[in-house]
Parts: C-alpha cells; structure tokens; sequence
C-alpha cells in the first residue's frame, strides 16, 4: 500500500515536469515570434524612411527655381552692379556742365517696360544685357547671359534749353563709356523737357530717397515724366525699385513735394 502510494506521487510529479516544460516551450516559442515580427517591421520601416526622405529632397524646389524669369534677370543684373544710382546720377551731370538729370536706367532691368525717355528716337538701339552684351536690335528684350564689360546705367541729361545729352556709364567701375548730344531733337522736343525741368523743384536724388523709405531696395531707374491723366497737372519722379524679393515697385512721385501719388508693384 505505501509502494502503491509512492509510485502514484512519482508519476504526478514528473507528469507536472512535463507540463511545465511543454508550457515553457510554448511560451518561449511564442516570444521568438514576436520578437522576429516586430523586428522585421522595424527592419522595413528603417528602408521606407530613407525613401521618403530621398524623394521629398528631389520635389523641393530651391529658391532660385522659384524665381521668375524678370526677378531673375534683375537679380544678375544688379548682382553684377557695383555702381549706385546716386554715384551714376552725379557722373552722368558731370559730364556736361550746367545739365540736370532727366532720366536714368539700369540696362537689362524691365527694359520692355520702361517708358520712352524725352529723345527716345535718339537712344541707341539694341540695348544691352544685364552685364552688357547687346540683344538683337529692334526686339526690346534683354538677354541675361553675361557680358565682358558688365551693366550699364544710361542717362539723359539736359542743358537748360533743354538739349538732351546721352551718357552712358559702365556700372562696375563707374567710367563713361559714351557721352553724345542727341541731334534729333527738335525745338518742340526741347522746350517740352525745359518745361518739365522747370516744374520740377526736387530732384530725382530726393524723390529716389523718398521711394526706398517706403520700400527698401535697390533703384533701377529714375525719369521725369508728365503725371498721368488721373493725377492732374504736373511732373512726377517715376522711380523703380528692386526688393530683396527681386520685385519691382514703381513710384511716381510729385517732383514739386516729394509726396508719392502713386505706387504699383509688378509681381513677375
């Protein structure tokens, strides 16, 4: 009877071993494949990132890309610049003394747009580039590509008779390169700018001042001109400056008062 017990307690241990072994298996089993599944998704979202990366990288654009193709050709232009306004304005009157400043531009800066200057016959033909180079004559487009000789600022300046005098300054060392009097003025073309001339009791180095305090930038062009039809009797500064941006905003400032009657911002 007590070998009959001892068997019995004999078997229910090693029966109680077994199942524990069997569940430790299990159990140890079970782990293993969680293990190797987590790991594996691990493993595939360490490629898919790299992925998502690599591709956001190739559609963003940069900031060049994104600029227009007039915002680019003023930002080449006046990279290139090393001439100011005010040092260009003060060696176009230079050149011819006793003369006023009636207009000066940035060669290559919104040339298509510029409204024509008192003798436009007179100006050359086939403007350059931004850095110098001549378009084709008779297109009104400027090209951006690179030139030897850089930009150029081209004036008019005026004796007080109203002869027009062209000057053409080149915008990195600041030396004349042509200076000549318009010869296809007649005597209406002359009185006309001696009128302006006389109306205009500020000068285009103030209204220039009073253009980058509303805007800070660059100015590109300055040119007196008769006020718009809306803006009543009168001659303004019309003044264009480049932002930061690579924007042009474009002032017309009364040239008896210095106040700005009009202002317009070309977003190309």
């Amino acid at each position: 009877m007590n070998s009959a017990s001892s068997r019995s307690r004999t078997l229910k241990a090693v029966g109680a071993l077994s199942l524990a072994a069997a569940t430790a298996l299990l159990m140890t089993g079970c782990g293993q494949s969680s293990d190797s599944a987590t790991g594996a998704a691990t493993s595939e979202a360490a490629k898919v990132v790299p992925q998502q990366q690599q591709q956001q990288q190739t559609t963003t654009p940069s900031a060049t890309a994104q600029l227009t193709e007039e915002q680019q050709e003023r930002k080449e232009v006046l990279d290139a610049t090393k001439v100011t306004f005010d040092d260009a304005a003060t060696t176009a009157t230079g050149e011819v003394a006793g003369s006023k400043l009636v207009d000066l531009d940035l060669e290559g800066v919104d040339d298509d747009d510029r409204s024509p200057s008192p003798t436009a016959t007179g100006s050359p033909s086939g403007s350059p580039s931004p850095t110098g180079s001549p378009s084709p004559t008779g297109t009104g487009s400027p090209s951006a590509s690179p030139g030897a000789d850089g930009p150029v600022w081209d004036a008019h300046v005026a004796e007080k008779d109203g002869t027009i005098h062209t000057v053409r300054i080149n915008a990195v060392d600041g030396k004349v390169i042509e200076a000549r009097v318009d010869t296809d003025q007649d005597a209406d073309d002359k009185k006309q700018t001696a009128d302006r001339l006389a109306q205009a009791t500020q000068t285009p180095q103030q209204a220039a001042k009073v253009a980058t305090e509303k805007k800070k930038g660059t100015v590109t062009s300055v040119s007196l001109e008769d006020k718009d039809d809306n803006d009543g009797d009168g001659v303004v500064w019309k003044v264009d400056v480049v932002g930061s941006d690579w924007k042009r905003t474009t002032f017309d400032v009364d040239a008896k008062n210095d106040t700005i009657v009009r202002e317009e911002t070309d977003e190309d």
